[in-house]
């Protein structure tokens, strides 16, 4: 598919100067953090009952009633910690990457075996990119999904990120630098695309 030209001062080789990760929405993460939250309750229940007096109700629950389980409270403290903690590291592996050389999707596949995408800016034809709500300039509500079109033909919806705006504005930037063709956009960079062309043209 060919890209239409750009007047000079546009660099088609033009890569972000650093990486960038996006992760998952906050309220996709709760449930980890709740989970995590209730494990410590649990771990600190369970330590505290391993030395409170020996005369106390949470003691003889917590120790002597071990002889009657198949598994020690202190083995289940242990598994339910490690299976919390687990479970958030698992959850930070998700998100959008932008790095210098393309982007990078990170995904979570079935009982959690994690795949990672990545893709060049060469092989991106088009980028559709939500549109901002142009009544509220500090905090811009964005209307729609992020979409790679790919020079194979296939198509790609990059996943909802806790920084949406930042993350459409990254790659809205590199499109404008590099001549990928945009659908949709933020237009928040309409002055800095326009700043270039005036400086070409004086040049």
């Amino acid at each position: 598919m060919a890209r239409a030209s750009r007047p000079p001062g546009f660099d088609m080789s033009y890569r972000p100067e650093a990486t960038v990760s996006f992760g998952p929405p906050l309220k996709e993460r709760l449930p980890w953090f709740a989970y995590f939250v209730f494990a410590l309750g649990i771990v600190g229940l369970i330590v505290y009952g391993q030395n409170a007096p020996t005369n106390s109700t949470l003691f003889r629950y917590v120790v002597e009633e071990d002889r009657h389980r198949l598994v020690p409270a202190s083995v289940c403290a242990i598994i339910l910690f490690c299976s919390a903690l687990a479970g958030m590291l698992r959850d930070q592996m998700r998100g959008v990457v932008i790095r210098p050389e393309g982007v990078e999707l990170r995904e979570l596949l079935s009982f959690g075996i994690p795949r990672v995408r990545r893709w060049t800016w060469a092989q991106i034809d088009r980028m559709r990119l939500p549109t901002a709500d142009g009544t509220n300039t500090d905090n811009p509500i964005l209307r729609g999904d992020i979409t790679l079109d790919l020079w194979d033909g296939s198509s790609y919806l990059l996943p909802t990120v806790n920084n949406p705006l930042g993350l459409a504005l990254v790659l809205e930037r590199v499109a404008l630098a590099r001549s990928i063709p945009i659908e949709g956009g933020t237009g928040m960079l309409d002055d800095l695309s326009n700043v270039s062309r005036r400086n070409a043209a004086a040049g």
